[in-house]
């Protein structure tokens, strides 16, 4: 039987693996994995908190804040971190290569991070690891700024990293120019300058286009550690730095052969301490002006964008430096005639000199002395015949014994033997050696405003602002004796008396309640009563008893309310508070016979007139306006511009007037006649309070009031003989002879409805046919400010005054001058 045959079959094919089981896909699957774990773990430690780039864009350094007199002059500015913001194309070409040639030679060319030199520095940082001395930086500029304004200095690689993510951005985000401006602004170089500008000025005392090669090429090499290559320890290490960079600039065709060697040759002409960029003017008023700055501002920029020492104000002040110069001339050669003859005050301060480098031990005290001719120094050495005295500058001068030979104040040795070594000390120029100056001890506040604005023209709070920082003129609260007596008068007129009201100068006690007997006052000296006499000649004379009498005739919460409103104090109403018994600054008393002056018009006494942010707005006052027209080059026909006034009426205007006038005879016949001939209306009153402790006088005329008092700061008696006539008129004076030179004599301008009636000045009756003269200090008559309805009244007949008809036996009898006839032809009363 045939049997059948098959083909034989084709064996079956494996069944497929699934793709994720194949190898290679395990690992592209591994691999992508890592990436993204690899990708999460980089931007969770390197992205996620970077800073955002657009910020600089926007950014605003830290500015310090600049402020002007009267006049627009700088006279100061505050600040911890020097800087002078420029833009890119004003800095010196010649500057920027030294500074590429010494940080990133090729930064027009990369685009935020140079590798080669990346990968030197970690190079670098793995050698050292573990060894406690820091890797090169690497770094390109554009990296520098990342680091300096985004994200800070911490040394670690993953600084690094952040600063080459950041310089990415910050290469798309700014113009190369854009970059290198903000570098060159903020970079700290050392000596408390932060920018290029700043520098130049506190190494070199220049300004940038002033610099030499060399001094460019120095500077470029301060962003590596300034301290390192200081010009004073360190200076061979500096000129090896100095000169690298020259090599640099020189291979990168940055400079010529002959520009190479001219700035090698050069001497590194660095100073040792920059010249004040402003005059020491002033020193106690723009510390009040940074006070209220701080106070409304802040001092850092956490406080806010216009904070005092980041913020960049431009502050326009009232100082005006020649009444301050007088001011504080006068002040200090008054406090100076006052201890004449008691003996050498003492140094200045002591302090130890270790490793003869007495001259940074001086500058690091920051005492300096800007009266006359005297200069503070160290004594460095002593002899029994000399000693040696070492200066800010660096240089010496001797003082010999016989130069010192007052004596110490207190013992009966003399202030040369009382001289150390270490001691700071005062002294003038004596040929070509050194005189021993004493610096006092008692010391005052003088403050001189403009009444019609309320602005502070000069402030001076002592002797001198770098010995003695605490500012007389606004922190000592003193007592001002009988300077206070204008304002309780004042209070008086407002109840309805008047200047020819009589007084009884005379015994005055009060009971003061169970337990506590009866107090009894009196008349400064102790002198007798005069018996009744007129409210201007109580105020002329300064007689307590009358001052104590009216104050209790008029009620003392009138007076202290009145005290109140004019800014004084907030005083209890006690009758010994009516004499001057409550404290007070010289300031505040200056501002309130300012507002006498100025017609009851007033407020509180501004030191700034504005402040202007950064940008140029103006922040301070509130709500400022700029006075329309009021800087036309000329007139326009149109009605005369005024300027916003922020004053307000304080105190009645005719009350105020009246005041002034009365006041106007303490100069005249009173207790400031050594102010009379300067021949001017004045007003004005003088002040000594119990011990006497502190003598003063306030006053001035309508430009301007003044007013001061000296003390010492712990009080006690300036001795029995002291009075504000004998010892503040005359300060004073010295302030007034010069301060009003050139300027018009004007009176006193009157208060409308105020009435000119002539009186006896005896007993402030009305008198009629005599008029006042002009010569006589003590005129019989005078005239005197009467409200409406309160003048004396007449009381003949009025037709005793009229004119007598003619008769048959002679002719007719003129009728006696009138009042109106004067004034017409004084040109009236003002």
């Amino acid at each position: 039987m045939a049997v059948e045959t098959f083909p034989p079959s084709e064996p079956a094919e494996p069944p497929r693996r699934p793709l994720w089981r194949r190898w290679w896909v395990r690992v592209l699957a591994a691999l992508a994995l890592l990436a993204a774990i690899g990708g999460g773990v980089f931007w969770f430690v390197f992205i996620r908190d970077l800073p955002s780039v657009d910020a600089l864009k926007a950014y605003e350094p830290p500015l310090p804040t600049h402020v002007r007199g009267i006049d627009g002059t700088p006279i100061q500015s505050y600040a911890r971190e020097r800087r002078v913001e420029l833009s890119y194309n004003e800095y010196p070409p010649l500057l920027v290569r030294a500074f590429l040639a010494a940080e990133d030679k090729s930064f027009f060319e990369h685009g935020g991070v140079d590798y080669p030199g990346l990968a030197g520095a970690v190079i670098d940082y793995a050698k050292k690891f573990g060894s406690g001395r820091r890797a090169r930086g690497g770094s390109t500029i554009t990296q520098q700024v990342a680091k300096n304004l985004l994200i800070g200095d911490a040394y670690s690689p993953t600084r690094k990293i952040k600063e080459a993510i950041l310089a990415y951005k910050i290469e798309d985000t700014l113009t190369k120019p854009q970059i290198l401006e903000l570098y060159l602004n903020q970079i700290a170089l050392g000596r408390n300058a932060f920018g290029v500008e700043a520098a130049a000025h506190a190494y070199f005392d220049k300004e940038l286009d002033e610099l030499t090669l060399g001094q460019m090429a120095y500077l470029a090499l301060l962003p590596k550690g300034p301290a390192n290559y200081d010009p004073v320890r360190h200076s061979d290490r500096a000129l090896e730095r100095r000169a690298y960079v020259l090599r640099e600039m020189l291979s990168n065709n940055f400079i010529t052969r002959a520009q190479y060697d001219a700035a090698m040759a050069e001497p590194l002409g660095t100073v040792l301490r920059r010249t004040p960029k402003y005059a020491q003017v002033g020193g106690y008023f723009v510390e009040e002006v940074r006070r209220q700055l701080i106070k409304r501002y802040g001092e850092k920029a956490e406080s806010g964008p216009n904070s005092v020492y980041d913020g960049g104000l431009w502050v326009r002040t009232s100082l005006d430096t020649r009444l301050q110069d007088l001011a504080a001339e006068a002040l200090r050669d008054g406090l100076i005639r006052f201890e004449g003859g008691r003996g050498w005050s003492g140094p200045i301060r002591h302090e130890d000199i270790e490793d003869g480098n007495w001259q940074q031990v001086l500058l690091n005290t920051n005492i300096g002395l800007d009266y006359r001719d005297w200069r503070a120094g160290i004594v460095t050495a002593k002899t029994s015949g000399e000693a040696t005295i070492g200066f800010a500058n660096g240089r010496t001068g001797t003082l010999p014994r016989s130069f010192a030979q007052m004596p110490r104040r207190g013992t009966a040795a003399t202030a040369f033997s009382a001289l150390k070594v270490g001691d700071i000390i005062a002294v003038s120029p004596a040929g070509e050696q050194f005189q021993l100056r004493s610096i006092p001890r008692i010391s005052g506040g003088f403050v001189v405003e403009e009444p019609a604005t309320g602005r502070v023209l000069a402030m001076q709070g002592g002797f001198d602002a770098r010995l003695q920082a605490f500012n007389r003129a606004t922190q000592a609260e003193r007592q001002p004796g009988s300077t206070i007596k204008p304002i309780v008068y004042s209070a008086a007129l407002n109840s309805g008396m008047t200047p020819a009201s009589i007084i009884v100068d005379g015994p005055f006690c009060v009971d003061q309640g169970a337990g506590l007997g009866t107090k009894c006052f009196r008349n400064f000296g102790n002198s007798a009563g005069a018996g009744p006499h007129t409210m201007r000649w109580g105020i002329e004379q300064s007689r307590n008893l009358m001052t104590v009498r009216t104050a209790s005739t008029v009620g003392m919460k009138n007076v202290v309310a009145t005290i109140k409103q004019m800014g004084i104090g907030d005083f209890p109403p006690y009758l010994a508070y009516a004499l001057g018994a409550g404290e007070t600054t010289v300031g505040q008393m200056v501002n309130a016979y300012a507002i006498l002056a100025n017609n009851g018009r007033g407020g509180d006494p501004s030191l700034i007139d504005f402040a202007q942010d950064r940008h140029g707005k103006v922040i301070w006052p509130e709500n400022w306006r700029a006075c329309d027209r009021c800087n036309a080059a000329d007139y326009d026909g149109k009605p005369m511009p005024r300027p916003v006034s922020r004053q307000r009426q304080v105190l009645d205007a005719m009350t105020a007037y009246q005041m002034v006038h009365i006041t106007e005879g303490v100069i005249q016949r009173g207790t400031a006649t050594g102010l009379r001939d300067l021949n001017r209306p004045m007003f004005g009153k003088t002040g000594t309070n119990n011990g006497p402790t502190d003598v003063w006088f306030v006053g001035g005329t309508p430009q301007f009031v003044g007013g001061l008092y000296i003390g010492y700061d712990t009080p006690r008696s300036l001795g029995g003989y002291a009075q504000g006539g004998t010892i503040a008129v005359p300060i004073f004076r010295q302030f007034a002879e010069k301060a009003y030179e050139g300027l018009e004599k004007l009176p006193f301008r009157a208060a409308p409805g105020i009435r000119m009636v002539r009186i006896d000045r005896a007993s402030g009756r009305p008198v009629y046919g005599t008029f006042p003269t002009g010569d006589d200090p003590k005129p019989a008559v005078i005239w005197e400010a009467f409200k409406p309805e309160s003048e004396p009244r007449r009381r003949a007949r009025r037709a005793a005054a009229a004119e007598a008809p003619a008769t048959p036996t002679g002719p007719a009898r003129p009728a006696p001058p009138r009042d109106s006839d004067f004034l017409q032809r004084e040109g009236g009363i003002y």
